[in-house]
């Protein structure tokens, strides 16, 4: 990349998040984590995952679920997770890495199957759904989180200001009404928490990967 996440921002407030579910399609020819692994160890690089591009999170679930379960599936990076949920549903691909409100449409008819949860606890919106960490592959954590960046030399009290602003507004509850059933948490985090967060992530997620 042409920049540093951690040296050429200034984090402002994280907003909120949401996880990254890894979801069955009509083609998969699993129906678990466990039986994933099983399958992938047995078949090396015939098993596919779509994700909506390269450097995406849900690129580096599918990249850090082959290095921690010690797996070989192929990423199918799409333009999108549209083309992506597309093929699952036609049978062109068996799994697929994406956040829920695109996809529960389609867990509530049955043509989806949610696999497991990738980040470390249970979500209310697929509260019967397992984490992959808890599905045989431990530590394993990747999601989506959404936040607010200025440059790096923004003044202080502008982000703040901002920052504070962000707080509030976070703390209304008809928003978390309305984006909870999306898969949506807020979950504030000021200016320093942010900053300390994107440094670990960043550190984490490079290691995890390479």
């Amino acid at each position: 990349m042409p920049f540093d996440v951690v040296k050429d921002f200034a984090p402002v407030a994280q907003m909120a998040n949401t996880p990254l579910v890894l979801f069955a399609g009509p083609s998969s020819p699993v129906s678990d984590i466990g039986g994933l692994v099983a399958y992938a160890k047995a078949n090396p690089g015939k098993l596919a995952v779509g994700t909506p591009g390269m450097g995406t999170p849900h690129s580096l679930a599918a990249l850090m679920l082959n290095a921690a379960a010690g797996i070989d599936m192929t990423q199918v990076p799409y333009k999108g997770t549209a083309p992506s949920l597309n093929d699952l549903l036609g049978g062109q691909i068996p799994l697929i890495w994406a956040t829920p409100n695109v996809v529960m449409q389609y867990v509530e008819n049955g043509k989806v199957k949610p696999l497991a949860v990738g980040s470390p606890q249970r979500v209310a919106l697929l509260p019967n759904v397992p984490t992959v960490s808890e599905s045989g592959v431990p530590g394993f954590d990747v999601s989506v989180w959404f936040g607010i960046a200025g440059p790096a030399k923004t003044p202080p009290d502008a982000i703040a200001r901002v920052s504070r602003a962000v707080g509030a507004i976070d703390k209304m509850p008809e928003l978390r009404t309305k984006l909870a059933p999306l898969g949506y948490e807020l979950d504030y985090l000021d200016s320093a928490a942010f900053a300390k967060k994107i440094a670990v992530d960043h550190a984490r997620l490079r290691q995890g990967h390479s």
